[in-house]
């Protein structure tokens, strides 16, 4: 039990499960917003802090981190990542082709609900990336749908990803959010915004409702990576004899 409270301590808030619960204090999610948007939002509401979304019983689960939405019915979705995840088998980044499933899976539970489709509500995906997946340096890489013929015609189906580059170097943002990427790469404390999320991280390992669930929570991840070798030894030994039958039989 000890070395658990050991990992929970040393946690920063580049771990998803530190980042969710940081950013389920309101007054600092609704800030982030607000300085990435520029924009001021009324109030914010969150709608699952954590999730797995299963439209077919066969399709994948995602884990949202946390899903807010404002006042105004306008959907967040904010993520960590932290890698840059790989298709082994293909060489292929996973990411783009994430962001994709992520948009089906919000418009899906959307609709599920109860909303025709054209009353979706606008949404945003919001990568925290501890890597430049882009490789051109921007704070800030911002996608919206638009005509290839002509990129100043929008097509407004109000669904907007973005992915925030902690690394970056080229682009605005506000002080306070050049200063959460500096917090986010280093632990870094260059403003007041930067304190409060310290002092933040520091209330939520003291709190003992948040040690006991991240036991929980490395139980769970103990027991899918447990699971993850067993199929992959599994698979690697029926790859092994099929092997060896060709071999055997190849005339």
């Amino acid at each position: 039990m000890q070395k658990q409270i050991s990992n929970l301590d040393k946690l920063t808030l580049s771990n998803d499960f530190l980042f969710k619960h940081v950013m389920l204090r309101k007054r600092i999610c609704k800030h982030i917003l607000e300085e990435l948007l520029h924009t001021q939002i009324a109030d914010i509401t969150y709608l699952e802090a954590e999730q797995t979304i299963d439209v077919y019983p066969d399709s994948h689960g995602i884990r949202l981190d946390v899903k807010i939405a404002d006042a105004a019915n306008t959907h967040y979705n904010l993520e960590m990542q932290v890698k840059n995840p790989v298709n082994r088998a293909t060489g292929k980044f996973l990411l783009p082709k994430r962001t994709r499933y992520y948009q089906a899976m919000l418009d899906t539970d959307m609709l599920q609900k109860g909303q025709d489709y054209d009353e979706l509500s606008p949404t945003y995906i919001i990568f925290f990336c501890l890597f430049d997946f882009f490789q051109d340096s921007q704070r800030i890489y911002t996608f919206k749908k638009r005509c290839l013929e002509n990129m100043n015609i929008e097509l407004a189906d109000e669904a907007v990803i973005m992915f925030l580059n902690t690394l970056g170097i080229k682009g605005d943002v506000s002080p306070d959010i050049q200063s959460l990427f500096d917090y986010i790469n280093s632990n870094t404390i260059n403003s007041n915004f930067t304190r409060e999320v310290a002092d933040t991280i520091v209330e939520i390992k003291n709190d003992k409702k948040v040690r006991d669930a991240y036991m929980t929570y490395e139980m769970r991840m103990k027991d899918l990576r447990d699971e993850a070798h067993a199929e992959g030894k599994a698979e690697g030994l029926a790859e092994g004899k099929a092997e060896g039958l060709a071999v055997k039989y190849t005339p």
